[in-house]
């Protein structure tokens, strides 16, 4: 299996799974959506959320509802929207960034958590990624963990390389 549909199988599963325990009724499965944003995700954002929804048999308003929260008055706001997100019985939380699946992981213990942050470890929602434990998973951007992993992809790709430079532009932006 290649690795892009592998992520995508685990993807797929990891906001799926508390669907396939639930038995078809008259309510639809409930995705609620914690954005730190103060307007809606922009495009392409949650066009490709549904689309991959969409390639695991997930259609919004005839299989799944999206309840999608914003905080619209400040990140401060994001424990209110949690609790309304728990209050509505979402049955998975899709939380993006750093702070809002840390918000998530705050206000419930049983609702499933997907995480879709820049280093999922480092902002302490889990212990690893091959452990991340309790009720939240999730997608890391700038893992330190798979940085070898990602120059090693490289050298598989081109083969001739043998020089790579990095951006350290956070470090960077801390020692001034």
């Amino acid at each position: 299996m290649r690795r892009r549909e592998f992520v995508r199988l685990l993807g797929g599963a990891a906001a799926g799974w508390p669907f396939a325990v639930r038995a078809q009724g008259a309510n639809l499965p409930k995705i609620g959506v914690l954005w730190p944003g103060a307007m809606p995700p922009v495009s392409p954002r949650m066009e490709s959320f549904r689309l991959a929804l969409r390639q695991f048999g997930y259609i919004e308003g005839q299989t799944v509802a999206i309840e999608l929260r914003y905080a619209e008055k400040g990140v401060g706001q994001l424990p209110e929207l949690a609790a309304e997100l728990i209050r509505q019985q979402v049955d998975v939380i899709t939380a993006f960034g750093d702070l809002a699946p840390k918000v998530a992981q705050q206000a419930t213990e049983t609702i499933p958590i997907v995480a879709i942050c820049d280093d999922i470890v480092g902002a302490g929602l889990v212990a690893s990624l091959a452990h991340p434990g309790a009720n939240i998973t999730g997608f890391t951007i700038l893992s330190p963990e798979l940085s070898a992993k990602r120059l090693e992809l490289l050298k598989e790709f081109v083969p001739r390389m043998s020089r790579v430079a990095a951006s350290g532009i956070q470090r960077l932006a801390k020692r001034k």
